[in-house]
């Protein structure tokens, strides 16, 4: 046989024993069909579902019949979950023995993720969650700046998870960008609500496509969004129909061309429009007059580049024919004309809100008053140049529909009253609230009483000039109280009180004298004895003793259901029976900064009045 090969076979030829040589042709390595030898540390090894790659464990997952099952499954791992919360509804199997029993998803759950809780997790947690028990409807997502937290992952979880999503709410998140929100474009076209506050990763691209593919959004919220711009909101122009409300603040790239072709847009209707810190000009402001005949509220705030023949012209267009509410704050461009023009040429405006304005004057807003003849409500906040003889004279001509009056801030009003040949009363008032006017003093008041005889509700906060005998004329003038708060005035005292619950006891339904220092016990005793309808008593820091919490608790009162004692150091724990007493009806108790009462004493009281919201 060795002479029948060549040489080059030569090698090939192995010997079994010394009697015989086999030739043996070139081939692979044989399999080997015995077991593997394993390593000691790898003994304990099992077989499991973990080693199998991704796109296996997905068509694993994707058939689980049941989406109960499908919530304990992402439980396993942060794998499962991750594979389950990015799988389409529409990529599962569904078995139609388990759809029978499954809850409609038609999104009606709501979450909240805040600050260092607002992590892909846990919106993945959520997306995979409440498919089983409706379908997730509102999510709200706070982050921190200082802190990532969510990024474009845990949105897509959300877009993929909960198709039926109506309200999304997003403030301070550095990690979001247009990635993320083009997802809940493509997933979520049921989407209604939208807020995008500090985001400053979101553009034009991912709202553009926003306003294409949902075409239900009816509200949209954006603020402090600095790459947002023009582009946009003309794409919400041209397909949001459904769209009533939109707000927009602190946009610099916002101008002229968004806000305008919002207002001329065929397809928009606004009813809500509310404009901050932009860059628009007087022609937009114009354009609202012209085109905002649908606009029920409408807020200006902070529109440096608007001045005052805009507001006029805004005016005289006389398109706002459903205006019932206008919110005017920091514009120095509302000037007395301009607010003269807006009570005249806009008929059915219900409520002004004026503020932060060294620009109208006491012609002008006494021209607004007598021209305004649907004005039920007007609110003025830090107006420097409105003063005594402007307010007394706006009320005395108002029509007999003004029912509330605010003033805030006003430095100017003070108290040098000036003859007046006549002042009729506005007997249409029924609320009156006067605070941090540091300059009125009972002067002021008394001529008030006489013009507001009929105020049900009386709110004095922060006046230091005001005594008791600043307000006994209210006591006496107004028919009936019902709401009565005199907090942080400091120089009134119990008599005043007394008198109070004597001629109103009947009547009063809320108490509030936080921060009047010279309020003792007295005072409760007035009120447990004459206030069977009082629901709501807030004593915070006077000077009350647990004598008078006893004597509360045995008074006529029959449904005090919110107890204010926060800061009062004399009570202690001798007030335990009396408040278990008033925990009965109570609702709410605030003991904060109660440092007399121990921490034994509190814990006994949250088990006697279990029922009641309890702050210590």
């Amino acid at each position: 046989m060795p002479g029948l090969l060549k040489r080059k076979d030569a090698a090939l030829i192995f010997s079994i024993n010394s009697q015989f040589d086999v030739f043996s042709p070139p081939r692979k390595q044989s399999r080997i069909i015995g077991p593997l030898p394993v390593r000691r540390k790898d003994r304990n090894i099992r077989p499991s579902l973990d080693m199998l790659p991704d796109e296996c464990l997905y068509e694993i997952l994707r058939r689980i019949p049941s989406v109960r099952e499908r919530s304990i499954s992402a439980c396993v791992s942060k794998r499962w979950l991750t594979i389950l919360s990015c799988t389409r509804l529409t990529e599962f199997f569904w078995n139609t023995i388990y759809e029978e029993n499954e809850v409609d998803c038609d999104g009606y759950l709501s979450r909240g993720v805040e600050s260092k809780k607002s992590a892909d997790v846990r919106l993945a947690a959520i997306a995979v969650g409440t498919s089983s028990r409706g379908g997730l409807g509102k999510l709200s997502i706070r982050g921190n700046n200082s802190i990532p937290g969510v990024s474009d992952h845990g949105l897509t979880a959300i877009a993929r998870g909960c198709p039926f999503l109506k309200y999304l709410s997003m403030r301070s998140i550095l990690s979001i960008t247009d990635n993320g929100l083009l997802e809940i474009a493509r997933e979520c076209h049921s989407l209604e609500k939208l807020e995008l506050c500090q985001l400053p990763c979101i553009s034009d691209k991912s709202l553009s496509v926003i306003a294409e593919k949902c075409p239900n959004l009816n509200t949209l919220t954006i603020e402090s969004c600095p790459n947002i711009g023009d582009r946009s909101l003309q794409a919400v122009a041209r397909f949001c129909s459904n769209l009533k409300s939109i707000t927009i603040t602190d946009c610099p790239h916002v101008g002229d061309r968004g806000i305008i072709s919002l207002l001329v847009s065929s397809t928009v209707v606004l009813s809500k429009l509310k404009l901050q810190s932009l860059n628009i000009t007087d022609y937009s402001v114009a354009v609202i007059g012209y085109y905002g005949n649908a606009i029920t509220i409408l807020s200006l705030s902070d529109l440096p580049n608007v001045r005052q023949r805009s507001f006029w012209a805004m005016a005289k267009a006389k398109g706002l024919l459903s205006l019932s509410s206008l919110t005017i704050t920091s514009c120095a461009g509302m000037g007395d004309l301009s607010l003269e023009a807006v009570g005249r040429d806009i008929p059915s405006l219900k409520h002004l809100s004026l503020g932060k304005n060294s620009s109208v004057s006491d012609i002008g807003l006494v021209a607004f008053v007598k021209s305004s003849s649907a004005l039920q409500s007007l609110q003025l906040d830090d107006c420097g140049r409105i003063s005594q003889t402007g307010i007394l004279m706006a009320l005395s001509s108002s029509h007999s529909k003004l029912k509330s009056v605010s003033l805030d801030k006003c430095s100017g009003i003070k108290d040098t009253f000036t003859e007046i040949p006549y002042l009729a009363p506005c007997k249409s008032l029924r609320c009156l609230s006067i605070r941090n006017c540091v300059w009125i003093g009972n002067t002021t008041l008394n001529i008030l009483a006489k013009l507001c005889p009929q105020v049900h509700r009386l709110d004095l906060n922060g006046l230091p000039k005001v005594t008791d005998d600043g307000l006994f004329s209210f006591l006496e003038s107004c028919e009936t109280l019902s709401k009565f708060t005199i907090s942080n005035c400091t120089n009134l005292g119990d008599e005043l009180i007394t008198t109070l619950c004597t001629v109103h006891g009947k009547t009063l339904k809320l108490l509030n004298f936080e921060g009047c220092h010279k309020i003792t016990d007295t005072t409760l005793t007035a009120v447990a004895e004459n206030c069977p309808l009082l629901n709501d008593l807030d004593m915070s820091k006077c000077s009350i003793t647990d004598s008078g919490i006893t004597a509360l608790s045995n008074g006529v009162q029959q449904n005090l259901q919110v107890l204010s004692l926060s800061s009062c150091p004399m009570i202690s724990n001798g007030s335990l029976a009396a408040l278990q007493k008033l925990g009965k009806t109570l609702l709410g108790l605030n003991l904060q900064n109660c440092n007399s009462i121990s921490t034994a004493s509190i814990e006994l009281l949250s088990e006697s009045i279990w029922k009641c919201d309890l702050l210590y």
